[in-house]
């Protein structure tokens, strides 16, 4: 019997979803896109998750749609950003973060973007490949990476398809961060534990109004955190300000 073509792992707080094609390079025909999409989903819903990390099996995290799959007769390829079933459509209410490790293309891109944090080792490859095979972005790249990147190095991404390292993704914003080759599913599964150890109201309130500022005008996004922070305040604020009161969290310490 074949493994699924997703694999959900949970550890406590942490879910981690496998894309686990390494066959294809971790391309999504039709199917798998809606298994990640469904895992996704199912990640939300749960409280007792608290972070995402989305990693590829074997040594590539993405290599975008299945374009076998898209050439072959009758079939519909699914648009990821726009479709119910697409894996990058929906805001979810809690942090996700990309295990990146090879090839983030095409696709794989997108669903990189689509993640708050990309945790890259040092092998990883971003871009726009399917340049070469007039396939165009479907998957949300065309609107996130100039948001997070700049319009000027989106464009040259998205116009020439080149491949963007690690090093110089790191420096222009499209990595979070860089690790030693083969540790991003470690090291963003620990960092996934750090967060997921945060008030997590507060935190969640805050991931909110910055990824939902985009949509509104100035004053309308700064009185949108104010109803967020409000909220969150009610909820934590008083209970951690009375354990800073009693002493944690000072000299350096911030973890406590």
């Amino acid at each position: 019997m074949a493994e699924p073509k997703i694999l959900v792992e949970r550890d406590g707080p942490v879910t981690t979803a496998v894309i686990n094609r390494p066959e294809v390079r971790n391309a999504l025909d039709n199917e798998a896109a809606r298994l990640l999409a469904g895992a996704i989903a199912a990640f939300d819903a749960d409280e007792a998750a608290r972070v995402l990390v989305v990693w590829g099996r074997g040594g590539t995290f993405c290599a975008g749609a299945d374009l076998k799959e898209m050439a072959s007769a009758g079939a519909v390829y699914v648009p990821w950003a726009s479709h119910a079933d697409g894996p990058t459509a929906r805001l979810t209410g809690k942090p996700v973060i990309a295990a990146v490790e090879g090839h983030a293309v095409a696709g794989g891109l997108g669903l990189a973007l689509w993640c708050d944090l990309r945790l890259c080792d040092e092998t990883a490859v971003f871009g726009v490949f399917s340049r070469r095979w007039g396939v165009p972005m479907s998957d949300g790249t065309t609107v996130r990476l100039p948001r997070l990147i700049g319009q000027g190095r989106a464009l040259d991404m998205l116009l020439t398809g080149r491949p963007v390292g690690a090093a110089e993704a790191l420096a222009i914003g499209l990595a979070t961060r860089v690790v030693a080759k083969g540790t991003a599913r470690a090291e963003a599964e620990t960092l996934a534990r750090t967060l997921a150890a945060f008030p997590q109201v507060t935190m969640n309130s805050d991931r909110r109004s910055a990824l939902t500022q985009w949509d509104l005008p100035l004053d309308e996004a700064l009185k949108r955190e104010a109803e967020l922070a409000g909220e969150a305040k009610a909820a934590q604020a008083r209970g951690g300000a009375a354990r800073f009161a009693a002493g944690a969290g000072r000299h350096g310490k911030f973890g406590e």
